[in-house]
């Protein structure tokens, strides 16, 4: 009853030969930026990077990352890098405050945060950066920060805390072995709005969501 939640997504198409199909698309909102396509053995290749990239970091199986992006190829990706070494992963909405952020972090006693320098939304340019800077004013157990560069803007990077995305991926080595987890080990955290009092954090277990997911898709 053992399992992985990034090889049950990747690798096991990889080894059925489906490894130079298309297995993520991205498509920005600006209609000037070329859509960015992903095969499965590519997308597999920059997991287990960035998987590496974490336990570089000082995560460790059980340990939770919070990911504050937007709809960017890296939040995919770093949500089965969190999978590939059994830590659990936390998706906070790129659009919340820096308070919202502070309070999520700290529920869950995040190690690490990853984010963003800016996020383009409209018209406008969401300071992502400056908002986590903010929060982690008041989260401590937060020892390292990822930065992915999605507009190239200059912002404040902490020595020894900050790194960039690209940077750390290089510096890491290409293959990682995944963790075998029990079904009922944690996947991820996913936290209510919060609208009716303080967010609420919600577990959903490696075999659990894994089945539904599968179900749904079938049923779809």
């Amino acid at each position: 009853g053992m399992l992985n939640a990034s090889v049950n997504c990747l690798d096991r198409h990889v080894a059925a030969g489906h490894g130079e199909e298309v297995a993520l698309i991205w498509e920005s909102n600006d209609p000037e930026e070329a859509p960015k396509r992903f095969t499965y053995r590519e997308l597999l290749a920059q997991v287990e990077r960035a998987a590496n990239t974490l336990r570089a970091l000082g995560v460790r199986r059980g340990d939770r990352v919070c990911i504050y992006l937007q709809m960017v190829p890296e939040a995919a990706i770093s949500m089965l890098a969190c999978a590939r070494i059994g830590a659990i992963h936390s998706v906070i909405f790129g659009g919340y405050s820096f308070e919202a952020l502070r309070k999520r972090i700290s529920d869950c006693d995040a190690k690490v945060l990853i984010t963003q320098d800016e996020g383009p939304r409209g018209d406008k340019v969401v300071p992502m950066k400056r908002s986590a800077d903010a929060a982690l004013e008041g989260a401590p157990s937060i020892e390292r920060v990822l930065v992915v560069q999605r507009t190239g803007a200059d912002v404040s990077m902490q020595s020894g805390r900050d790194v960039f995305w690209d940077v750390a991926l290089e510096a890491v080595e290409p293959h990682c072995a995944p963790e075998e987890m029990q079904a009922e080990d944690p996947l991820f955290i996913l936290y209510t709005s919060g609208s009716t009092g303080l967010p609420k954090g919600l577990v959903h277990t490696t075999g659990g969501y894994l089945t539904s997911v599968a179900f749904t898709h079938e049923l779809v």
